[in-house]
């Protein structure tokens, strides 16, 4: 068998919560990657803390098995339809895909998505049907609907003969028909994986060194690791080779280190091989999409087109009373510098400068996404100020056009019509609605971009957190209209000092507070929120005036209704277009984006 031949190269898609990552974590203890004794941490390749809190994929990752001679090389990718840049660019790396399906959900939009890019790049698909163990699962059910969507999205007649295996990553079994016995390991999905994965396409040892960049990595010692599968020749440390710019350009530059990734650990390599997938270091300015050629005059290799961004939102330096107090990173520089080394490895993120001093706008797929960003540089030490998020609108054809999304939503079935109501009142058009034996209902929609902002706090309220969505990316349409999403006002202070429990226990009866008694607050901060149109300037900070016949103690025992707790994404998709959250390391607070009262009553009359 030829070096080639012994590489198996595959991607891991599915929905968000369909058990990849707990399936990759069975695969390496299939492979070895961890001794008898060891103790294994669950869900292993989701190595960011936001991974393990959410529960999500953020970043696609590389590892690598060995099993029975063969080098199994698995790019773990995210499920979230805001981080499709990251499934999109791994295509290029692979041969072949684990579609990932749960047997009681079946395949979901981001399902769709992903495996309709593994389709046209002509990948070959293995379904694992997971969590068969689940109650009320329905594997056979589930078969067939996978086999309707390899239908529908064009599948070649290869890729519609598509193996299943049906098992329980988390108990780490699988099995070839439904009606086996449940055997005790991962065997009957390697097999399939090494019989059905074809070796890597075009993979040529003899033929000069390219390799096409779909992924940057970041090492403490050498820097930008590029990173991708080796699509001819072979290659060594000390090489000289030549990058070929998204500009045209062709930079010279020698190979320092050369990476393998095996495990949970990237291993320094003396060859890389062609089909292979490794990390190459020596190239500073690499990026994403890029080509590495032994020969300066090689042609570069493509690279696959990634879906636009829809949502752009503002970032901007803290001018709030707070600001320095707590984090390390709060000038201008260091958020231009953070934004720009983001934008090197996370390539659907794009900034740019805007015209007013220490503010970026910051364009992405989706809210989350860009708050995942705030979330992280708040981790790290930045205060950041970020602007509800907006739609990016176009002029076609001297019309306006903004983006809109097809929409997929479940719910329980008592909850459909009002799923439906929240539709329309975000300008959704429903397009189908399907009632299932489980007691669930399936709708369709068409809607704008800008109705899906703050429409997941809505239907989970709705539906007491059963209902779920998910949306992809359709086309740019003509502007619907006004969209109203928030209905409320919201309670701002007058005063900067602390919050008394004397003063919060009368604004409550004008509505929910977002702070506690004992907190600082600020001139200009949003501490509740008002059931009415219009905003209240209130005093959190006013204290009880002493008389001969009030005490400083006398009814101190005020009851206060608990605060109102936001997190990052909430915040950002409840504020309004005036308003700002202000994300520290240590504090979520939501602000007018002007302070000072009197300022803001003339800047209205002045709009």
């Amino acid at each position: 068998m030829s070096d080639t031949a012994k590489f198996r190269n595959l991607a891991i898609i599915a929905h968000v919560d369909h058990g990849k990552t707990t399936l990759v974590d069975q695969l390496l203890k299939a492979g070895g990657a961890y001794r008898e004794n060891q103790a294994v941490q669950e869900r292993a390749m989701d190595s960011m803390d936001l991974e393990r809190e959410k529960g999500i994929t953020i970043r696609a990752k590389n590892t690598s098995i060995h099993w029975n001679g063969y080098t199994i090389n698995i790019v773990d990718t995210p499920g979230h339809a805001d981080f499709g840049a990251e499934v999109e660019r791994v295509m290029k790396m692979v041969d072949g895909v684990l579609l990932v399906v749960d047997a009681y959900e079946g395949p979901q939009a981001q399902t769709r998505f992903v495996l309709k890019k593994a389709l046209q790049e002509g990948l070959m698909p293995i379904v694992v049907v997971n969590k068969i163990d689940r109650p009320h699962a329905d594997a056979a059910s589930v078969r067939d609907q996978v086999l309707e969507l390899l239908l529908e999205l064009g599948a070649t007649d290869e890729q519609f003969e598509a193996p299943f295996v049906y098992g329980s990553a988390r108990d780490g079994y699988f099995m070839d028909a439904l009606e086996n016995e449940p055997p005790v390991d991962c065997t009957p999905l390697l097999q399939k994986i090494v019989r059905r994965i074809p070796p890597p396409r075009g993979a040529d040892p003899e033929a000069p060194f390219r390799m096409l960049v779909s992924n940057i990595d970041w090492d403490d010692y050498v820097g930008r690791v590029a990173v991708g599968r080796i699509t001819s020749g072979r290659v060594r440390k000390g090489d000289l080779l030549y990058l070929h710019g998204g500009d045209g350009s062709v930079t010279p530059g020698k190979v320092t280190r050369l990476f393998e990734y095996s495990g949970l650990q990237t291993t320094d390599s003396a060859v890389g091989e062609a089909g292979n997938i490794v990390g190459l270091s020596g190239f500073g300015n690499v990026d994403i999409g890029e080509t590495l050629t032994a020969e300066p005059d090689a042609a570069p290799l493509p690279f696959v087109a990634i879906d636009p961004p829809t949502i752009s939102m503002e970032f901007s330096i803290n001018d709030g009373p707070f600001a320095g107090k707590d984090g390390k990173y709060v000038t201008s520089r260091a958020i231009r510098e953070r934004l720009e080394r983001e934008m090197k490895t996370n390539i659907s993120i794009k900034m740019e400068e805007t015209g007013s001093s220490g503010v970026f706008s910051v364009s992405a797929r989706g809210a989350m996404q860009i708050a995942v960003l705030v979330e992280t540089m708040r981790r790290e030490g930045f205060e950041v100020c970020v602007s509800r998020p907006h739609v990016i609108v176009k002029e076609i054809d001297g019309r306006k056009m903004e983006p809109f999304e097809t929409l997929y939503i479940e719910v329980p079935d008592e909850y459909a019509s009002g799923a439906v109501r929240l539709l329309s009142a975000r300008r959704g058009v429903l397009e189908s609605m399907e009632a299932h034996d489980s007691g669930r209902t399936s709708l369709q929609a068409c809607i704008p971009t800008r109705g899906l902002i703050g429409l997941e706090f809505e239907l989970v309220n709705l539906t007491s957190g059963h209902g779920v969505f998910s949306h992809l990316f359709r086309e740019y349409r003509p502007w619907a209209g006004e969209i109203s999403t928030r209905q409320t006002g919201v309670l701002v202070s007058m005063e900067t000092g602390a919050a008394r429990a004397y003063s919060l226990a009368s604004i409550e009866e004008r509505g929910p507070l977002f702070v506690g008694a004992g907190e600082e607050v600020y001139e200009g901060q949003i501490i509740g929120e008002n059931p009415r149109a219009g905003d209240i300037p209130v005093n959190p900070c006013r204290e009880k005036h002493l008389t001969n016949h009030r005490s400083a103690t006398k009814n101190d025992s005020v009851q206060l209704t608990p605060k109102i707790e936001f997190s990052l994404e909430r915040s950002i998709e409840y504020i309004g277009p005036d308003e700002l959250v202000e994300a520290t390391p240590r504090f979520i607070r939501m602000r007018k984006r002007i302070l000072n009262a009197l300022d803001r009553k003339r800047a209205g009359r002045r709009a």
